[in-house]
C-alpha cells in the first residue's frame, strides 16, 4: 500500500477546502479503523498538528508505522539537545509509543545556523538509541535540498508533488535521491485541498491563474475523470515515491481516494506543470 495518512485535520481545523473543522474523535476512529482494513500502515503527525499526536495516542496506534516531526528550534535554546530529547519524549509520551518509524525536523534550514549542528547529531543519537528508525526533513522545494544534502544526509524525506508542482521530479532530486537509497514522500498532492475544487467555488484570490485552471478543467473534462482521481493518480503513478501522503477529515473521503486508486490516467499533460511558488506554495497564499 502506497498510501500514506495524513494526520493534520485530526488535531487543528486545517486545509483551504475544509468546510468542517477538526475531524471529530470518533469520525478519527473510524478512519483509522477504515486505513487498518484497506492495509495503509503508515501515519503522518507532527507537534505542530495541534492535537493530533494526542488524538492517535488515546485511540491506539500501536500497530501503525508513525513518523511525526519536530518544530521549529526556539530562538532563546541553550540546550538543542536536550530540547529535541524533551520534544521526543513527550511525543512518544502522547503517541502511547515506544518508538517511531521516522522523526523529521519541519524546518530543516535551521541546521545551516551557526551552532545548530547538534540537531542533527541528536536524530543520529536518538536513531542509535532505537527510539526512531529513520530520520530526514521536510522540504518546500528543491532549493532546500541543494543547500542541506551536502552536510546531513536523510533517510527520508518529504516534498510536495503534485501535477501542477512537479520541481523535485524536473530538478532530478527525485531520481538522484532513489540512487542514494532515501524514502521518498510525496505530500501536498492536492494542493491543501485546492486541486478539487470546482471552478465555481475556486476560492477568487486565485483568479490570478484562471488560463491555467481552463486548461485544467478543460483537461478533466475532456478525460472524463474527476479531479481527485486525476491528482491522486499522477502521484501514486510515481515510482520513485515510496509513500503518497494524503490528509481525510472524514471516513467518506479516505473511502472516496481508494476507490479513485483504481483509475486508470494514460498521460498528464507537461503544460498543467507550473513553477510559479505564488500558487504552488501554499505559505504564500496569505499574500494574494
Amino acid at each position: 500500500m502506497k498510501l500514506a495518512l495524513g494526520t493534520v485535520q485530526f488535531g487543528q481545523d486545517y486545509g483551504i477546502a475544509n468546510s468542517t473543522g477538526q475531524t471529530s474523535r470518533s469520525e478519527v476512529k473510524k478512519i483509522l479503523e477504515l486505513a487498518r482494513l484497506k492495509g495503509i500502515k503508515t501515519l503522518d503527525t507532527a507537534i505542530a498538528y495541534g492535537e493530533s499526536e494526542s488524538v492517535l495516542g488515546q485511540i491506539g496506534v500501536q500497530d501503525f508505522s508513525i513518523i511525526t516531526k519536530l518544530p521549529e528550534l526556539p530562538k532563546d535554546c541553550n540546550n538543542i539537545e536536550k530540547w529535541m530529547e524533551r520534544q521526543l519524549n513527550e511525543s512518544l509520551h502522547r503517541l502511547g509509543v515506544p518508538s517511531i518509524y521516522g522523526l523529521l525536523l519541519h524546518c530543516p534550514q535551521q541546521l545551516l545556523e551557526p551552532g545548530n549542528e547538534n540537531l542533527w547529531t541528536a536524530l543520529l543519537k536518538f536513531k542509535e538509541q532505537g527510539l526512531v528508525k529513520k530520520i530526514g526533513y521536510s522540504l518546500y522545494g528543491p532549493n532546500e535540498l541543494e543547500q542541506l544534502w551536502p552536510h546531513f544526509k536523510p533517510d527520508i524525506i518529504q516534498a510536495p508533488y503534485n501535477i501542477f508542482d512537479r520541481r523535485m521530479v524536473t530538478s532530478g532530486w527525485f531520481k538522484g535521491l532513489t540512487d542514494e537509497g532515501v524514502e521518498i514522500h510525496g505530500r501536498s498532492i492536492f494542493l491543501q485541498g485546492l486541486l478539487l475544487f470546482k471552478n465555481k467555488n475556486r476560492p477568487q484570490q486565485f483568479d490570478k491563474w484562471s488560463d491555467h485552471w481552463q486548461l485544467w478543467d478543460r483537461w478533466l473534462e475532456q478525460n472524463r475523470i474527476t479531479p481527485l482521481q486525476a491528482a491522486l493518480v499522477f502521484s501514486l503513478d510515481n515510482n520513485l515515491i515510496d509513500k503518497v501522503i494524503v490528509g481525510v477529515d472524514s471516513c467518506h473521503q479516505l473511502t472516496e481516494i481508494i476507490q479513485a486508486t483504481d483509475t486508470l490516467i494514460d498521460n498528464f499533460p507537461e503544460e498543467l506543470s507550473i513553477t510559479d511558488e505564488q500558487l504552488i506554495n501554499p505559505s504564500n497564499w496569505e499574500h494574494l
